[in-house]
């Protein structure tokens, strides 16, 4: 751990880790090893990176061919853009570094803090590695230009986009997947068209993006921004349990719940149907409503899922952080604990990003489809025989040319 120790600090009395006052987290996460940490990098940077081509892919093909998404799929598109920007938000961690996004402190940070004297820039990291599982219980004594994870703030630049990018955005296709169950219920179950349902999509807009706003600009205004030990990254509730309950695990939870309600509704009206029509006889009728029911319930898995298992993750986290924190700043503890409980499980963490971005990898399922090839197809049909007329103009001004200026100079 950090030890804030000069009263120049900016967190002084103002931060607490493990029950002891101004006892900061190390920039990366000090129960985890070096080799852990290693992995994280690769594991978070592999998934980033299909996740933004997945997502990339479903949005091009989106606007190349906008009237074949209509509603009430059409949220899937938004769905997937918003996963577009989460996964732009993971990768520009992934380029500028963990120290540069997430950490604080160090002799650059402390010289604009407030010129607290000067450290080596590699300071921060040999303490982060002190602070490791072989230096667990020993404080680093250090003074205010110590690097660490950040708190409570709004900046820097890099580190606030990071936020946005991955906090707006990640709220945001949230909402939109409640409105995906919503309107996949208004069409199946009270039996509105695709215009009625078009007809609402501003108010769609509306709340999707106004309620992340909302939220962002709160945690912003309260200065609720700081760093995760463990990805790198700057989200909300890192180190603040109230910020975690608040801003992340009470939304989710609230989203969670009405999308899986208008789901299941959907569900029960789509039988329905099926067995109506079964009973007037009409076995064709029903392919077509047993192919969407097919894709719509594999869709559900694909997103329920992963959301359900995010939620359960930062359960895990908020309900055990103190015990880590504790007992980790306590030799005395650890032999009252088991050893399971005396460090967070690594593969939880792991599990909680990899769901966080396996979102954006299966939208693009809905878009999986020979359509899809074909949409493809006509649009570089389209370019090259462009890039032919193109050429064939070219190629006849420049022929053109020369016989017009002899005409010209026998005129």
């Amino acid at each position: 751990m950090v030890s804030v120790s000069s009263e120049r600090h900016p967190l002084y009395n103002r931060v607490k880790t493990g029950q002891i006052a101004n006892c900061a987290l190390p920039c990366h996460n000090p129960f985890f090893s070096q080799d852990e940490r290693a992995f994280t990098v690769f594991w978070i940077g592999l998934w980033s990176v299909l996740c933004f081509v997945s997502t990339f892919a479903t949005v091009s093909t989106f606007l190349i061919d906008m009237e074949r998404f209509k509603y009430p799929e059409r949220p899937i598109i938004f769905l997937s853009a918003c996963y577009l920007f989460v996964s732009v938000g993971y990768l520009v961690r992934l380029v500028a570094g963990h120290e540069k996004v997430a950490c604080s402190g160090g002799a650059g940070a402390a010289g604009g803090a407030g010129g607290a004297g000067s450290a080596a820039a590699g300071a921060g990291a040999a303490g982060a590695g002190a602070g490791g599982p072989g230096g667990r219980g020993e404080y680093e004594e250090l003074g205010a230009v110590e690097q660490h994870v950040r708190y409570e703030t709004t900046g820097p630049a890099l580190c606030t986009v990071v936020f946005l990018l991955v906090y707006f955005f990640g709220m945001a296709s949230s909402i939109w997947w409640v409105i995906l169950s919503l309107t996949w219920f208004l069409a199946a179950g009270m039996k509105w068209g695709n215009e009625a349902i078009a007809g609402y999509s501003q108010y769609f807009h509306l709340a999707a993006w106004l309620v992340p706003s909302v939220k962002s600009i709160a945690v912003l205004a309260l200065s609720s921004v700081d760093g995760d030990p463990v990805a790198g990254i700057c989200y909300v509730g890192n180190q603040s349990l109230d910020n975690l309950r608040g801003f992340v695990l009470a939304p989710l939870v609230i989203y969670l719940f009405i999308g899986t309600m208008f789901l299941l509704a959907g569900f029960v009206s789509l039988f329905r149907i099926r067995s109506v029509i079964k009973q007037q006889g009409g076995p064709t009728k029903t392919h077509k409503l047993e192919k969407l029911m097919i894709r719509l319930g594999l869709f559900t898995v694909l997103y329920t899922v992963p959301a359900a298992v995010v939620v359960a993750c930062l359960f895990y986290e908020q309900h055990n952080r103190p015990r880590w924190e504790a007992t980790h700043n306590c030799p005395c503890l650890r032999d009252l604990q088991p050893d399971q409980a005396r460090r967070p499980d690594y593969a939880v963490f792991m599990l909680k990003y990899f769901m966080c971005l396996v979102v954006g990898i299966t939208s693009g399922v809905w878009v999986w489809s020979g359509k899809t090839l074909e949409s493809w197809r006509a649009l570089c049909t389209r370019c090259c025989w462009a890039s032919k007329g193109a050429g064939a103009a070219g190629a006849g001004a420049a022929s053109g040319g020369p016989g017009g200026g002899g005409l010209g100079s026998a005129g």
